[in-house]
């Protein structure tokens, strides 16, 4: 009897360029997939759900208590609180590229990272992945959150910060 089982991982990595586009910090981190995107993908796939075709990236300030969890929905995550110092109109869109037919199969959108045109000075503790992309929304579907398990970051105005999310679905 063959047992099949999958595993849905993913990876933030982000970049912060000053005005002059030198390179600042970089941080990358593993990322919890919380459990509506977990419903998402298994929906979408199987059960006839529609499939969310645009994602948006997010991020959050810091917080002593910056810790993602499996039960955050879009409307509810008292774990972090979305901060947005930035100049674009609404949330950058994360465009994915198709993963190939593999094991694992990985999809990610390093070809154009979601960039944030940053506007005031704040401190960026993580990131997420969300279908809606109104700043400071609650509507949509929150597929995954990660936070810096090393240290906050600080951003300044006119800082571009890069946000890269790497997905992985391995049997």
């Amino acid at each position: 009897m063959t047992k099949d089982t999958a595993r849905a991982t993913g990876k933030f990595k982000l970049e912060c360029f000053d005005p002059q586009g030198n390179l600042k910090w970089v941080a990358e981190e593993s990322n919890l997939v919380v459990n509506t995107g977990l419903a998402q993908m298994a929906n979408s796939a199987l059960a006839g759900s529609t499939q969310v075709t645009t994602w948006y990236a997010g991020i959050y300030g810091a917080q002593a208590t910056n810790t993602p969890a499996a039960t955050d929905t879009a409307a509810s995550h008292p774990g972090w609180t979305e901060i947005t110092p930035y100049g674009n109109a609404t949330r950058p869109q994360a465009v994915f590229a198709a993963g190939a037919a593999a094991n694992p199969t990985v999809v990610t959108n390093s070809a154009s990272p979601a960039s944030f045109l940053i506007n005031a000075t704040a401190t960026i503790g993580g990131a997420f992945i969300i279908s809606n992309n109104t700043k400071g929304g609650t509507a949509g579907t929150l597929f995954s959150a990660e936070n810096f398990t090393t240290a906050d970051r600080a951003v300044a105005s006119g800082d571009i910060l890069n946000v890269t999310y790497t997905f992985s679905l391995a049997g």
